[in-house]
C-alpha cells in the first residue's frame, strides 16, 4: 500500500472531526442562544461534503488494508461521532503503519 493512502486518510479524518466539532459548536448556538442559524447551515453543508470525502477516503483505506466489514464500518462511522475520529485515526495508523511500502525500500520499476 503507498503512504499516500495513509495520508489522504490521515487528513481527511482530522479535518472531519475538527468540522464536526466547529458544527457542534454551531449547534449550540443555534439552539441554545438562538442565534447563528445561517452559520450552522453552511457549516453543516460543508461537514457533509467532507464527511462524504472522507467515506470515500475510508473506505479506499479499508479495501486495500483488507480490513474486516466491522472494522471498516467503525471507522466510517466514528466520522459521526465528535471526537472520536481522532482516536480512531491513531488506532488505525498504528495497524496500517506496517503496511505501507517505504518509498526508499520499493522495487524501481523498468
Amino acid at each position: 500500500m503507498k503512504k499516500s493512502v495513509l495520508t489522504r486518510y490521515r487528513v481527511m479524518a482530522y479535518v472531519t472531526a475538527v468540522m464536526l466539532l466547529v458544527l457542534c459548536t454551531c449547534m449550540i448556538f443555534k439552539y441554545g442562544f438562538g442565534t447563528g442559524e445561517d452559520l450552522t447551515f453552511v457549516v453543516s453543508q460543508i461537514h457533509g461534503v467532507l464527511y462524504m470525502i472522507y467515506l470515500v477516503v475510508a473506505f479506499d483505506l479499508g479495501q486495500k488494508a483488507r480490513w474486516p466489514f466491522g472494522r471498516l464500518l467503525w471507522v466510517l462511522v466514528s466520522g459521526t461521532i465528535p471526537t472520536a475520529a481522532f482516536f480512531v485515526e491513531r488506532k488505525v495508523v498504528r495497524e496500517v503503519a506496517p503496511l505501507v511500502e517505504d518509498a526508499g525500500t520499493a522495487p524501481a520499476e523498468a
